[in-house]
């Protein structure tokens, strides 16, 4: 059965290109498909002697690379439940100390998680977003557009959710919809998508001009695994919500969606705002790696407030609670 392993999907050897702007490839090099990480102590794989890049990973993760540990080289044997939830306590503390920087400096964050239906784009944002303040952390899953926002300029219904200064905004798929689903299943032109394909580099490179730190991130799922969450969502009455007509209907075109990422890989994966593959077979190494390597991307500083020491209570005073028979109740169900 075929897999979605391309070769801008992180083949050894292999090198994204944008024009003469070539990424590094670092053998044991650890996650980015073969990219060398941030926090690795290297020239940047993206400006000449890593003079101006803007990803600088924070020196709080370097030194605390050893407690956060490090997890089985093999990557056919699944992580465990306790090993998962151990590491990703520690990583959601780290989350949070980010963004307490995050809104000191007024710093303005992107990410883009993409892939294939069933990669794990969800379960990654959930565990992003689970310890984060919701005021200072936005998810966007759009809809189909309306009929007003079809004749708007394509890019314009993202920008309107889009941080201001000390913010953070997931988008549950983005823009990347028109050269992906769009394009394979015929609700766009090829005129469209090859405008797309010119106009989304020019797009991106103008966000972090003006200081917004943009990361993009693929979820890559072989077939075989996308057939067996496919078939965990029917049988599951909880979950069967996950998988629409649109999703059977993708899943027979397995190839054509390779080849619209190969294609959207090869025009969009640029310096300033490269593509990072996430090997997603396993969930839960998926979402540890994914949410490690968010974490080296950005150069918080640990901002936590010290702990706050409550005072006595004052007393109650001349209040008087109104009788308990003049309110309504839940009723408790559950003894």
């Amino acid at each position: 059965m075929a897999k979605d392993k391309s070769k801008s999907e992180g083949k050894k050897g292999s090198s994204a290109k944008h024009g003469s702007a070539k990424t590094k490839r670092k053998k044991g090099s650890h996650g980015d498909s073969g990219l060398v990480p941030a926090m690795v102590s290297s020239h940047s794989p993206f400006t000449p002697n890593g003079e101006n890049d803007r990803y600088h990973p924070s020196h709080l993760l370097g030194e605390s690379e050893d407690d956060l540990g490090a997890p089985p080289e093999d990557k056919a044997v699944k992580l465990s439940r306790k090993f998962y939830e151990k590491e990703l306590e520690k990583l959601q503390v780290e989350l949070v100390k980010m963004q307490y920087w995050v809104k000191h400096v007024g710093f303005r964050l992107i990410i883009l998680f993409e892939g294939r239906d069933a990669a794990g784009k969800g379960g990654a944002i959930k565990r992003i977003t689970e310890p984060l303040n919701p005021r200072g952390c936005n998810v966007v899953a759009l809809g189909t557009p309306s009929d007003q926002q079809r004749t708007q300029w394509y890019f314009q219904r993202y920008v309107e959710h889009f941080p201001a200064a000390g913010e953070i905004v997931m988008f549950d798929r983005s823009w990347y919809n028109r050269a992906g689903v769009e394009r394979v299943m015929g609700f766009c032109t090829e005129s469209q998508v090859e405008e797309f394909m010119q106009s989304a580099p020019q797009f991106e490179r103008m966000l972090v001009r003006s200081g917004i730190v943009l990361l993009k991130y693929w979820f890559s799922v072989s077939d075989e695994e996308q057939e067996v969450r496919f078939r965990s969502r029917l049988d599951d009455p909880a979950r069967r919500w996950k998988l629409s007509p649109m999703d059977l209907e993708s899943r027979d075109r397995w190839v054509e969606f390779s080849k619209a990422k190969d294609q959207m890989f090869a025009h969009t994966n640029i310096p300033e705002a490269p593509w990072f593959t996430v090997e997603a077979d396993d969930k839960r190494r998926a979402r540890l790696n994914c949410i490690r390597h968010l974490l080296s991307k950005i150069p918080y500083e640990d901002m936590t407030p010290a702990p706050i020491e409550l005072p006595p209570r004052k007393t109650v005073g001349d209040y008087h609670r109104p009788p308990m028979n003049e309110q309504f109740f839940v009723p408790n169900a559950y003894h």
